[in-house]
């Protein structure tokens, strides 16, 4: 007889059917293989011993600072551990409870149902001569060429910006960026790319994003987190999707001291108060994909935070971006120039779709595609 300590376990159904073990079985032995953490912030002291008792009462825990008995403070912050098993049950029985149960339950109740995406590529072409990384700056003919390579490279989606969106970038007319965009849009849908992926505009410019998606683009890439309602509109009428990606301030500002009351917080309000306005002018939530925005207003704990709790974003029931190419937080952990930043962002990457990214938007398709499949095959 031999034993060792197996891994983490993605398909816990698969493993457990592999095994052979009844089919009656694997449903319920599969929520009790993963545990769970969830952080519960600004919980009421009745409610988190309420919480408290009903978690231990079912074999699950909750975490609570000192005092908590006592009620010496009106508000605390909790860790719920258990198992996905508990987590059910739970989210039962705290409908019936009092001092704001109720809204945890629900919570939870969003957070054990969601969606799962597959993985999708993002590749960058950057029509300006102001992107911070050199080598993924092209205009017509070489974009074309560009997206080609992409394309063979494996992305799904190509994603095309005429304005950069690096720390103080200089600000460009709407006529500038139109012009460089037309040419590489026009020779996109003459030539039917569209067929071959979804290509997606990077712009907050209304007759650019316009211009983009009657040559067939799907996706509209806005920095500026759909505050614009016309972006809105547009992408209502075109049947697009939209990527609401949250900023702190404008390119020129948003590394001047950023500063967050609680970043998953106060990212989390943004998200939930911009997709609510996004609903209301008829983008369904399957048109909606969700960008924290690493490096956009964000310090490197910021960054960090955002990474590590990634898959909390999901429970909005929207896919999740994550472009963390090539950027200054890879050389804030390990002093690297712009051109020698590739291992590090595959590091951010891969953790990033451990943690509840699908589309990965990047520089470098080819080599991400090979780790994304070697990642896959070890989970």
């Amino acid at each position: 007889m031999y034993m060792y300590q197996l891994g983490k376990i993605k398909n816990k159904k698969s493993a457990l059917k592999a095994l052979g073990v009844d089919s009656g079985g694997i449903s319920i032995m599969a929520n009790k293989m993963e545990l769970i953490f969830l952080y519960i912030k600004d919980i009421k002291a009745p409610a988190a011993n309420i919480l408290k008792q009903d978690a231990l009462s079912i074999g699950a825990d909750l975490a609570v600072p000192n005092g908590v008995i006592m009620c010496e403070k009106e508000f605390y912050d909790a860790i719920l551990i258990g198992t996905k098993k508990h987590m059910k049950l739970l989210s039962k029985k705290e409908l019936a409870q009092p001092f704001g149960l109720k809204k945890i339950a629900k919570d939870i109740d969003n957070i054990l149902n969601i969606k799962n995406y597959s993985s999708k590529l993002m590749g960058i072409v950057n029509a300006n001569d102001d992107s911070f990384f050199e080598d993924s700056r092209f205009f017509r003919e070489e974009a074309i060429e560009k997206i080609e390579q992409l394309i063979n490279d494996g992305a799904q989606i190509i994603d095309i910006g005429a304005v950069s969106s690096r720390p103080n970038s200089k600000v460009v007319s709407e006529d500038i960026e139109l012009d460089r965009i037309k040419y590489i849009c026009d020779t996109i849908k003459s030539q039917k790319l569209f067929d071959k992926v979804d290509f997606s505009i990077d712009s907050y410019s209304p007759n650019v994003i316009e211009y983009a998606l009657n040559s067939g683009f799907k996706i509209v890439n806005d920095i500026t987190g759909a505050e614009n309602i016309d972006i809105i509109k547009l992408v209502t009428k075109y049947n697009a999707k939209i990527v609401i990606m949250h900023m702190q301030g404008t390119p020129q500002t948003m590394q001047d001291n950023p500063n967050y009351n609680d970043v998953m917080e106060d990212i989390s309000l943004f998200f939930q108060k911009q997709i609510d306005r996004c609903n209301t002018l008829g983008v369904l939530k399957d048109n909606i994909i969700l960008d924290v925005g690493i490096g956009f207003g964000k310090s490197l704990e910021h960054n960090i935070t955002l990474i590590k709790n990634l898959r909390h974003f999901s429970s909005f029931g929207c896919e999740v971006l994550i472009g963390s190419s090539r950027k200054s937080m890879i050389d804030e952990i390990d002093s690297s120039s712009v051109n020698d930043r590739l291992p590090g962002t595959l590091a951010i990457h891969l953790k990033a779709l451990e943690n509840g990214a699908s589309i990965i938007r990047c520089h470098d398709v080819k080599e991400h595609k090979q780790a994304m499949r070697v990642h896959e095959r070890l989970q």
